[in-house]
């Protein structure tokens, strides 16, 4: 008996669709299979299977082979080519189609009609009817015009014979030749034009229809490449994804976002109504619409990031806002990338002065305009996620008060960062840390400046001057604006012991400092209920918002309502967006997006004690610090040169240090150092001999140097008295 392994036949027939082979031995219709028929069915399914493996491998190469072809560069162009034709020639059918029924008079008198407007539905029926008056006589004048061209070719061909007869005349009476040649010659001459036109005619007739077509479809393509849409499958790799930011463009986008009012106006064919038409402005485009009834402009804010895709645009690069009334779109686009080029160079970094009265420089606007802060009259809270930027902005804002020969500054921070440290000198009060007696020495500060608040308020009855203006504040009354921030303030007011008080002291502050030239900045992570008294939030016109988690942070920020309107900072990418914040309060609109100018107070890097110190000269210069209230209260001139070195030897301790921050350790150690500046600083001790090096504008004072001219100057001291 054959022991060959054999095929399951069932299997087969289930995967192959092929009957079941019998088994060996099995009976069927009373007949045994035999060895002979069993071999012969393997065989006769073994072809089988070679076949059905073939075809499918034929199949397989063929769809291949078509996905690759349909799928590649160059049928993709093809394929675009051709339907920019098929779309040139459409546009040709519907402005001929136009032309012949008048749509575009109808369309126009049809949005007119839907905006109410009675005379402007007059003005278009008339200048309807004058055009199909004018249609009118044009077709009614064209047999004249066939008559007229009949007319002129008899004419111009009878003029033609007797101009040839007459030529011929002359020639006969004048002797210089014969009256039958010169008529035989013009004979000779039509013959070889006639003759000439049937010879090139056949060659013409052949190649026309070529031309002509070739024409047509030239033409075609350029009318669908100015009117026509490529769709997005079509799109080759060398096309730009970016679409120009224009009429169509924007009433495409507001289509797409499905509000039924727009997409029944749309379909009614009636045009957009653009206030103002779309047009440059600063770093994008400007536009303002009016929308469809039943349709406002808080409305398409919500869905801010679907418009945004319809414009190839990020969601913060798109910003609508309601314009002057609800149903009034003022739509801005930022160029594709705006964002990446930054606000710049911070414009007061080499030289200049500021006066607080006027605001101080913030940042630049996507339009790439310049910001200014307003600061007097208001206050400011500032607040988003770690490490998007609240910091340095509260750092913008106190280098340009710094700035005013007539501000002073006060700075809390209740933790251990070194944000702030460069603003020691030019501090009135500064305090940093976390710890139970820096929070105290926080809330002593604060009950200060809030007694400040109400003695400023006697002086304002007494001047008889409802807020404190730039005259007086310049004067030596006691009436010069104060800048305190209070940085990380949800960790001072969530204090278990003096967070309650802080709280209440703040909100008195925001209250009545306003007008008093007491100007708060609050800077906080966490601008909830429970680490930001809502009174605060409420009573601070400037609001800063970067990067922030939900919509409770955002409107605590940007005001009651900002999210529902549209003005989000929720949209903002953490570390995509650093340095790029959601104002309020700043301009005349509700709220811009400002990318805030950077400066740096990293050692290798301080950007900041430069420009410090040209604020403490120039306070120098003034001679009065500018929270003196004594009359012709100057600034003294530093003590003589060996009681300096002595001073220092007492001050400094064993490493270097900048002499931006030795400055205030020497006007803490004697008044008579009072107003003193690390430039001053370096002045003095270079007339004893010891030059301090400029390293990156920081000036290190060396101990070891001081200590040594100390000693040098204590042995010429003997000398001298030997």
């Amino acid at each position: 008996m054959d022991t060959t392994e054999k095929p399951d036949a069932g299997e087969l027939a289930t995967v192959h669709h092929l009957p079941i082979q019998p088994e060996q031995g099995e009976v069927i219709e009373g007949e045994i299979v035999t060895d002979e028929e069993y071999a012969r069915l393997t065989s006769q399914r073994t072809r089988a299977l070679a076949r059905y493996e073939g075809y499918r491998r034929d199949v397989t190469v063929v769809v291949g082979a078509a996905r690759k072809a349909a799928t590649h560069e160059k049928t993709k162009v093809a394929l675009h080519h051709s339907l920019t034709v098929v779309q040139g020639l459409d546009s040709w059918r519907g402005r001929l189609w136009d032309a012949s029924t008048m749509g575009v008079y109808r369309r126009q008198i049809k949005a007119a009609e839907a905006m109410g407007d009675q005379t402007l539905v007059a003005e278009w029926l008339e200048r309807k009817a004058r055009v199909q008056d004018a249609r009118h006589r044009r077709v009614m004048d064209l047999p004249k015009l066939l008559v007229g061209l009949v007319k002129a070719g008899v004419i111009g061909l009878a003029a033609l014979v007797v101009i040839v007869l007459l030529i011929g005349l002359l020639v006969q009476l004048s002797g210089a030749g014969e009256f039958t040649r010169v008529v035989g010659g013009v004979m000779d001459s039509l013959r070889f034009i006639f003759t000439a036109i049937a010879w090139a005619w056949t060659p013409l007739a052949l190649v026309a229809p070529y031309v002509i077509s070739m024409g047509v479809v030239l033409g075609a393509w350029r009318e669908g490449r100015q009117r026509g849409k490529v769709p997005g499958w079509l799109a080759t790799s060398s096309q730009d994804s970016d679409v120009t930011i224009d009429e169509t463009t924007i009433a495409q986008a507001l289509g797409a976002l499905r509000i039924p009012q727009i997409t029944n106006y749309l379909k009614e064919g009636l045009p957009m109504q653009y206030l103002t038409p779309a047009r440059r402005d600063g770093r994008g485009t400007h536009a303002v619409v009016r929308l469809p009834a039943g349709v406002t402009a808080e409305k398409v804010a919500r869905r801010r990031a679907d418009l945004a895709t319809g414009l190839h645009r990020l969601s913060k690069e798109v910003w609508p806002t309601t314009g002057s009334e609800a149903g009034i779109l003022d739509l801005w686009v930022a160029d594709k990338g705006a964002l990446s080029e930054g606000a710049g160079a911070y414009p007061l970094l080499e030289d200049g002065a500021v006066d607080v009265f006027k605001g101080v420089p913030f940042g630049r606007t996507l339009r790439g305009e310049p910001m200014l802060a307003p600061l007097l009259e208001r206050n400011t809270i500032c607040g988003g996620m770690p490490g998007q930027g609240k910091s340095s902005a509260a750092r913008v804002i106190m280098a340009g008060a710094a700035l005013d020969p007539t501000a002073e500054l006060r700075i809390w921070v209740p933790d251990a960062n070194y944000d702030f440290e460069v603003f020691v000198p030019r501090c009135s009060r500064y305090v940093m840390g976390a710890e139970d007696e820096k929070i105290a020495q926080i809330a002593a500060d604060l009950r200060e400046l809030h007694a400040e608040v109400q003695r400023r308020g006697d002086l304002l009855v007494r001047y008889e001057i409802p807020a404190v203006t730039r005259e007086y504040a310049s004067k030596n009354v006691g009436l010069h604006p104060i800048f305190a921030l209070l940085e990380e303030a949800h960790v001072a007011i969530q204090h278990k012991k003096y967070g309650e008080e802080i709280g209440q002291l703040l909100v008195d502050i925001v209250r009545l400092g306003r007008k008093r030239a007491i100007h708060l900045i609050v800077s906080t992570q966490a601008p909830t209920k429970d680490s930001m008294p809502r009174d605060v939030t409420r009573n601070c016109s400037n609001g800063v918002a970067f990067a922030v988690g939900d919509h409770v942070a955002n409107d605590a920020l940007l005001g009651q309502g900002a999210y529902s309107a549209g003005h989000r900072a929720t949209e903002l990418i953490p570390g995509t967006d650093k340095g790029t914040a959601v104002v309020k309060g700043f301009s005349g609109e509700r709220s811009e997006i400002v990318q805030v100018y950077f400066l740096d107070v990293a050692k290798e890097h301080d950007q900041v004690t430069p420009i410090l110190e040209r604020s403490l000269a120039a306070i120098a210069k003034r001679g009065r610090v500018p929270w003196s209230t004594r009359d012709n209260d100057q600034i003294e001139a530093p003590p003589a040169p060996w009681n300096l070195l002595e001073d220092l030897d007492e001050v400094l301790g064993d490493d270097p240090a900048p002499a931006a921050k030795v400055a205030p350790l020497l006007i803490s150690l004697a008044t008579e150092y009072s107003g003193l500046t690390g430039k001053q600083l370096c002045a003095d001790l270079a007339t004893v001999g010891v030059k301090v090096p400029s390293s990156k504008n920081v000036y290190p004072v060396d101990p070891v140097t001081i200590r040594k001219a100390l000693a040098d100057q204590a042995t010429a001291d003997l000398d001298d008295e030997n």
